[in-house]
């Protein structure tokens, strides 16, 4: 992101399917889970641009010896089928779909933050 803002949403590197793949850390920024209405408007908002996509909104337990935290995580995903096939137009649309889920969690953010000590 720019202006020195940390980025919220990014894309994890390249696989065979799904062919893109974006995270949103939602709850690290929003202090909450993301509400069905919300996953709907990104929804809206991604179909611009591609004709399908899958929004998983999960908790993921990151556990170890001696630390414990849950992650509040959406995943936004491309299968092959739906991809460009050209790398350089792939990236594009992947660079899209990231701005426009960092977009949709800053305005999810504004509207409704959970601050950390009241979890």
């Amino acid at each position: 992101m720019t202006n020195g803002e940390p980025s919220i949403a990014f894309a994890v590197g390249r696989h065979e399917d799904p062919a893109i793949e974006v995270r949103v850390n939602f709850g690290v920024f929003a202090g909450r889970e993301a509400t069905p209405a919300e996953i709907d408007r990104l929804a809206e908002w991604l179909l611009d641009e591609v004709a399908s996509v899958t929004i998983v909104a999960e908790v993921r337990h990151e556990i170890g010896g001696t630390v414990e935290a849950s992650v509040h995580l959406v995943r936004i995903e491309v299968q092959r089928d739906q991809a460009p096939v050209d790398d350089r137009e792939r990236r594009a649309l992947e660079q899209s779909l990231v701005e426009r889920a960092d977009y949709w969690a800053r305005q999810c953010i504004a509207d409704r933050h959970a601050e950390t000590a009241d979890l």
